[in-house]
């Protein structure tokens, strides 16, 4: 059995379809053991105890960056944590952190990497132009929505979308893709060379 533990600083809609499809077995031999918000009012503590798993808030507000992260690691230690799953975490995770959990940190993005990091990458897309936009999982590493690519999903920019609801249908893919890229680094054996992920047979 495999421990997740999920960060999240808002509703945490990617973490409820991953407790979704843990429930109903399709992501097998795991359970989320902890969900850890840096924010009091994030919806996703709220639904975290509402399904029964273990919540807890480490307030961020007016901690160095390292030093809160340490308290978010030991506490993912604590419950045995063996994967992190960021889930709207809109914070940076310091390098400390990061060599705590090599590959071992998924985040997904709202877009096809490496194209439109960082915040607001759906208004990004639909402002550039894109005909193809989509979602991103990766491994975290040290640089902004940087780590290698585990799954992407792609999403048709429609002639009739606005920003809202392109944003919509890729929160879509993005509850499909994360579950996915959890199996896999979960139950496949895979090594990374360079920034490629390649699953070993």
């Amino acid at each position: 059995m495999k421990n997740l533990g999920i960060l999240l600083s808002g509703r945490g809609s990617n973490f409820e379809a991953i407790a979704k499809n843990v429930a109903a077995g399709r992501i097998p031999n795991a359970k989320i053991s902890v969900v850890i918000s840096n924010r009091a009012d994030a919806g996703g503590i709220a639904t975290a105890q509402r399904l029964g798993i273990t919540a807890l808030v480490i307030p961020s507000k007016g901690k160095g960056r390292e030093s809160h992260d340490r308290e978010v690691a030991a506490a993912l230690q604590q419950h045995k944590v063996d994967f992190v799953c960021l889930a709207g975490y809109m914070r940076l995770l310091s390098p400390w952190f990061v060599r705590q959990f090599p590959y071992k940190i998924l985040n997904i993005h709202p877009s096809l990497l490496p194209a439109f990091p960082g915040l607001e990458a759906q208004e990004q897309a639909f402002a550039y132009g894109v005909k193809v936009t989509g979602c991103t999982v990766h491994f975290v590493d040290e640089e902004l929505d940087h780590g290698p690519i585990i799954v992407q999903k792609t999403v048709p920019v429609l002639d009739t979308d606005d920003e809202h609801s392109l944003a919509a249908r890729i929160l879509e893919q993005e509850h499909i893709a994360y579950s996915e890229a959890i199996n896999l680094v979960l139950h496949r054996k895979f090594k990374i060379e360079g920034r490629r992920l390649k699953l070993i047979s």
